[in-house]
């Protein structure tokens, strides 16, 4: 087992890896921005020693590579934990660390090239018996040939950037007349977020929900999952609330995509915790997206209702020990739902909204809050606007959905305006409750409130 870890990443994500170090008595060392330095994070004074990483902006301390592996180095650590975000799926960086001897707890570098680019994780995905969405045989070449595969597929279909990710590079096209200008539009995008212009088409399917399996390989030919999670309910392809179980999912659909999404992964020898990402068509086959090659910011659903620690796992596995566990030792308790607590006005277009926390407190049965917050910290105008994932577990949904709206009532956040009013209507809406959502409800919602 390592004896230091080094954790390249800030907020609720350092925060949850200092504690799973902690519980396998392992010394966390956090990098840290000059901006999150003087930010009032309990997690930095609990960790065993804090490294600045350069000045504020990621691109310069977060995104550093040199300086993340230096300060590794320098502090003796063994080990990186990238977290999720920033460089955790980045294979360079993957790669580096082994080059100057540090374990990257995560998968090979060979696996994250593959599924960093949708066009290679369709076909490694079609190589392994798993369905994917009707779409284009490898890249598009020109707003020509993207012509050609709709009139194939048929309208509507999606232009989606190869290397995208977070909803960019993203058009929908409903006719012939439209394709020009978002093949233009989707591919400047897609340059500019990612350096990487290439598209590809696939079909898109109305009214479908986000569905994704968690699976962890021990990079060896053995991997397990954990079911499903619903991730339907989300603003600009940004998830907002998840769940576990999916209520659109039978237990023989539980049973059948799991098992698919282990197989592959164990096929694949992928090592540590990863994501099977699927479209849900209203005819309820799923169709495999993606695979996101980290944990996932909505775990804590996943390991209230199997009573486990993924992000322990991680560590552990990443160290050389086997799988924890095996498939038929897992099972699943109630029901959860974890929402994303983001400093940022819903009414002014979900505007972030940095500012320093004057007042911090949420608790309750069954809740469980994830968090790097306290009374007096800052929200940065530098990072992402996550202020906390609060988690409620229950028996039955509908006392993981009590649990949570009582939670949310009664929490107390001051200096900064929050999501938490926005989450208590949804819980409360009859959509929510009967469980018809999708991928657009979201939008479709607030546009009538």
């Amino acid at each position: 087992m390592f004896h230091r870890v080094f954790i390249a990443n800030r907020g609720e994500v350092a925060a949850r890896m200092v504690r799973a170090c902690q519980s396998l008595q392992i010394e966390a060392v956090c990098g840290a921005s000059e901006a999150d330095l003087d930010a009032n994070f309990a997690y930095l004074e609990e960790a065993t020693d804090v490294i600045c990483l350069g000045p504020s902006a990621a691109a310069h301390s977060y995104l550093n590579m040199t300086a993340i592996l230096q300060a590794a180095k320098q502090s003796h650590c063994t080990a990186i934990h990238p977290g999720w975000g920033f460089l955790a799926e980045n294979a360079t960086f993957a790669a580096l660390c082994e080059q100057h001897g540090l374990t990257f707890i995560g998968p090979s570098p060979s696996i994250m090239d593959q599924m960093g680019l949708k066009v290679a994780s369709r076909e490694a995905a079609q190589a392994v018996g798993l369905p994917v969405v009707p779409g284009s045989d490898g890249p598009l070449h020109s707003p020509e040939e993207a012509i050609q595969v709709a009139k194939q597929l048929g309208y509507p279909i999606a232009l989606k950037a190869d290397a995208g990710g977070g909803g960019q590079g993203i058009r929908r096209c409903d006719h012939e007349g439209e394709v020009k200008k978002a093949f233009a539009d989707a591919s400047n995008e897609a340059r500019a977020a990612f350096g990487n212009a290439t598209l590809y088409m696939e079909k898109y399917l109305e009214g479908g929900r986000h569905i994704e399996f968690q699976v962890f390989g021990d990079g060896r030919g053995n991997a397990v999952h954990f079911g499903e999670r619903e991730c339907s309910i989300q603003r600009r392809h940004q998830k907002l609330l998840e769940e576990a179980p999916s209520v659109a999912l039978t237990s023989e659909q539980r049973d059948h995509y799991g098992e698919m999404s282990a197989d592959a992964t164990a096929a694949w020898n992928y090592a540590g915790a990863g994501t099977m990402e699927f479209l849900m068509a209203p005819s309820g086959e799923l169709f495999f997206l993606e695979m996101n090659t980290r944990l996932q910011v909505e775990h804590p659903v996943t390991e209230a209702i199997t009573g486990l620690d993924l992000a322990q796992a991680q560590i552990q596995v990443a160290a050389g020990q086997s799988l924890p566990w095996a498939q038929e030792n897992i099972s699943f308790s109630g029901h959860a739902i974890e929402v994303r607590i983001n400093a940022e006005d819903p009414d002014q277009d979900f505007r972030p909204a940095p500012g320093t926390i004057t007042e911090f407190q949420i608790e309750g049965e069954g809740i469980r809050v994830d968090t790097h917050l306290q009374a007096g910290s800052k929200v940065s105008p530098h990072y992402d606007s996550l202020i906390a994932k609060v988690i409620a577990h229950g028996d039955t949904r509908e006392i993981a959905t009590q649990r949570m709206i009582k939670a949310l009532e009664d929490a107390v956040i001051e200096g900064v305006p929050t999501t938490l009013g926005l989450h208590q209507r949804i819980l409360k809406t009859n959509d929510f409750h009967s469980g018809e959502f999708d991928t657009l409800w979201l939008a479709r919602w607030m546009a009538t409130e």
